[in-house]
């Protein structure tokens, strides 16, 4: 499975102007809220934040993957940020968070949206994949990288 199916160039914001961790769910939801695969932001932005309220999803280092299982989409979803300076994101290792993947999923795509988790955490364990994030230069980068799991 290629990760980038669930992600475009569209989804992918170097430049995260965020300073808190509701910020950075804000703004992450802003970006996929034009994207025909979201039905209602709102709610997506209230799932989320509903979920992150049950236990961060700052995984550690400089990593968080805020998530849902939402009506609010009509398949899954992910949506890549990167901040420069870092964000506190309550992460585990209460390390600042430099790399976002907001991931969204229909209710019933238990399955797939775990697999989804599961290959993005894999591929963030590497420190020079991480690296390579932090480096990126175009959207096209992060994508190759994204679909870099077997």
């Amino acid at each position: 499975m290629k990760l980038s199916k669930f992600c475009d160039e569209t989804l992918v914001k170097f430049d995260l102007e965020a300073g808190t961790k509701d910020e950075v769910i804000s703004e992450l939801v802003e970006v996929v809220a034009n994207s025909n695969m979201v039905t209602d932001s709102a709610r997506l932005l209230a799932d989320i934040r509903e979920r992150e309220d049950l236990v961060t999803t700052g995984v550690g280092y400089g990593v968080a993957f805020p998530h849902a299982k939402t009506k609010s989409v009509k398949g899954i979803v992910i949506v890549f940020g990167r901040s420069e300076s870092g964000i506190d994101f309550d992460a585990m290792d209460h390390r600042p968070v430099k790399l976002f993947f907001l991931i969204a999923a229909p209710e019933d795509a238990i399955g797939a949206h775990l697999n989804v988790m599961a290959r993005l955490s894999y591929l963030m364990k590497s420190e020079e994949n991480r690296e390579e994030l932090l480096n990126a230069a175009s959207p096209g980068d992060v994508l190759a990288l994204m679909d870099n799991v077997e």
